[in-house]
């Protein structure tokens, strides 16, 4: 599933992205509300974890403006003010939830998987594109039928390009968005493990260019097969 972190403080995102990453969610992360914002509103998440206090727009102005829109995203809030009337005022604007700083990680994440099994029963968590299926829920792909036996760094792969459709993915947001914090590898490393994909999805019965080459751009789902 795809989640949006909009937060200023780098430290604590990029402690809340790690644990996702490590969970197989795919990241977006905001600096400021203005960003997160003009992403929420040109992208589609399963859920957004905003900070309430943000530069440039605050965290209540992008959930009111989001939730004016007709947005039903879940939104979690997080603040480090621990006062009712600031979670009155988020939950009266539309935030789904609300946790204080500073948190319990587990907490954190049991608070997430609460909000992304409530979005599960309205929407279908299969991913699809041509005759490939991904099941986020089972961490299963098939194409045809047949399921493929990948590793977990080509499913996460294959997750990224299908959450992002015809998007070209350079080699350095493949590398940020599926390798994470881990020690970063070359861009040769991106390579080789599309090449290895490639391959799965052809025995599976996949054209050559499922996954095409953008040339000095990077790659995409191939929306002409």
């Amino acid at each position: 599933m795809k989640i949006l972190l909009i937060e200023d403080d780098i430290r604590i995102s990029e402690a809340i992205a790690e644990a996702l990453r490590d969970r197989r969610y795919v990241v977006e992360i905001a600096r400021d509300g203005e960003l997160g914002l003009n992403f929420a509103e040109t992208d589609t998440f399963d859920l957004i974890i905003l900070d309430l206090m943000l530069p440039k727009l605050d965290g209540i102005s992008v959930c009111r403006q989001l939730r004016n829109a007709g947005n039903k995203t879940p939104i979690l809030m997080l603040t480090a003010r621990d006062t009712s009337s600031d979670k009155v005022l988020g939950l009266d604007v539309g935030a789904d939830d609300y946790v204080v700083k500073p948190f319990d990680l587990p907490e954190l994440l049991a608070r997430i998987r609460a909000l992304l099994r409530r979005q599960t029963v309205t929407f279908s968590p299969i991913l699809e594109w041509e005759k490939l299926r991904l099941n986020p829920n089972e961490c299963q792909v098939m194409y045809e039928d047949k399921p493929l036996n990948i590793t977990p760094k080509e499913y996460a792969l294959l997750e990224l390009f299908l959450r992002n459709g015809s998007r070209v993915l350079s080699r350095s947001v493949i590398l940020e968005r599926v390798w994470a914090f881990e020690d970063m590898p070359g861009e040769e490393t991106v390579k080789v493990h599309l090449r290895s994909l490639r391959q799965k999805l052809k025995a599976a019965g996949a054209p050559a260019n499922f996954i095409e080459n953008v040339y000095g751009l990077g790659y995409r789902l191939n929306a002409n097969l």
